[in-house]
């Protein structure tokens, strides 16, 4: 997860990563992964049988119409589901990065992660109650239409599609909502979401075990979508838990190495005239951070020594404050503030150094990237 300056808008319909641009909502792009159309695919396949079977009389052609309708009405569940996360995320100033529709399901990807269990609880929950909502209302109108017609089937799939999302999703384990708030619960409740997160990596866990095992028991009580079920459950659980993995291994990289006191992290700093030749800031920085301060007082960033030494190699005479990097609000970091919120502000925000300042706003140290990752590694277990 990186936060991003500005950039040029993509082009029309391409987006420069995860997919085909679809369209923006709220300023965020829907993007439509290479692997929807594969699982869509699965599913016209292992559907298409059975609509002989809903609908008597169905020729081929309209069997395989059909059966693609009930794949395009899952991939757009999914897409109201998911935008149901988004504009919660939203309203609770929770930025949201990007939403992709992938391989059976769909991912609402947010800038950072929610810090209040109560903003995970909701964002989580928005999701079911959008596609539930979605299912009933479906489920109503199928009153309205003749039985058995291909209308009133499209409206069943469309009702289906829709629970099946919000039923299964509520299912308690992680990467999926109900995971999310069973974290969110344990969180609330111990005030450490990291046993949230493991609760719900073990949830996460049951849930795939429990998929596998409805599977084998369509096949062995010879179901009549016993094929579907197969390769639907198969992709299902190797999705969660691929997902609960991943929740993992980010709840790791969240956390604060245990412990370990900002101060033994954060380097000494030195503050130079950002006129300073840029060879001379560079032998006085010999491990610091160095703070380049322009005549007024006002800072001009810190010396990026990488490309210090570049530019060093060319023109040693010149400015070291050609080789800063800007000072932001999102790289000032507080003494004062606690080690998880440090360790998230550094995984969120695309820097390698951050200043460190007293309550008063003085500089008091320079904390890089690299080592708080070393401290992180050295505290983590051996898996």
């Amino acid at each position: 997860m990186a936060v991003t300056g500005e950039q040029g808008p993509p082009r029309r319909g391409v987006a420069p990563e995860g997919g085909l641009l679809l369209f923006r909502v709220s300023g965020i792009p829907v993007l439509l992964a290479p692997s929807w159309w594969i699982g869509s695919l699965i599913i016209v396949v292992l559907y298409t049988p059975l609509v002989g079977r809903l609908l008597p009389g169905a020729t081929t052609v309209t069997s395989w119409l059909l059966a693609a309708a009930f794949a395009v009405l899952l991939g757009l569940s999914v897409l109201a589901h998911e935008l149901g996360h988004c504009l919660v995320a939203l309203r609770l100033g929770i930025p949201v990065r990007r939403l992709r529709l992938f391989l059976l399901g769909g991912l609402s990807e947010v800038a950072r992660t929610p810090r209040q269990p109560r903003h995970e609880g909701l964002v989580a929950a928005a999701g079911p109650v959008v596609s539930l909502l979605l299912g009933g209302f479906c489920g109503l109108l199928m009153f309205a239409v003749p039985p058995e017609s291909a209308a009133w089937l499209l409206i069943a799939e469309c009702a289906v599609a829709n629970f099946a999302v919000g039923i299964f999703n509520l299912l308690p384990g992680l990467p999926l909502d109900g995971g999310r708030l069973v974290r969110a619960g344990v969180w609330a409740a111990t005030g450490r979401r990291d046993k949230g997160t493991r609760a719900a990596v073990v949830g996460g866990g049951l849930v795939a075990a429990g998929l596998v095992v409805w599977a084998l028991w369509g096949l062995a009580a010879g179901s009549e979508d016993r094929w579907l079920r197969l390769g639907v459950c198969v992709v299902t659980a190797w999705f969660v838990i691929l997902g609960a993995r991943s929740e993992l291994a980010a709840e790791a990289r969240r956390g604060w190495p245990e412990g370990v006191r900002l101060s033994e992290l954060v380097r000494p700093v030195l503050q130079l005239p950002a006129e300073s030749p840029v060879s001379d800031a560079l032998a006085a920085s010999a491990g610091r951070g160095v703070v380049l301060v322009r005549a007024d007082g006002v800072a001009a960033g810190l010396l990026d020594e990488t490309a210090a030494a570049q530019l060093a190699g060319t023109s040693p005479h010149a400015p070291a404050e050609m080789a800063a990097e800007p000072i932001r609000a999102d790289t000032v970091l507080l003494s004062s503030e606690s080690g998880e919120e440090i360790a998230e502000r550094v995984r969120e925000t695309a820097a390698w150094q951050f200043l460190v300042v007293d309550d008063e706003g003085r500089p008091a140290g320079v904390l890089r990237r690299e080592d708080l990752r070393a401290a992180m590694s050295r505290s983590r277990p051996p898996a």
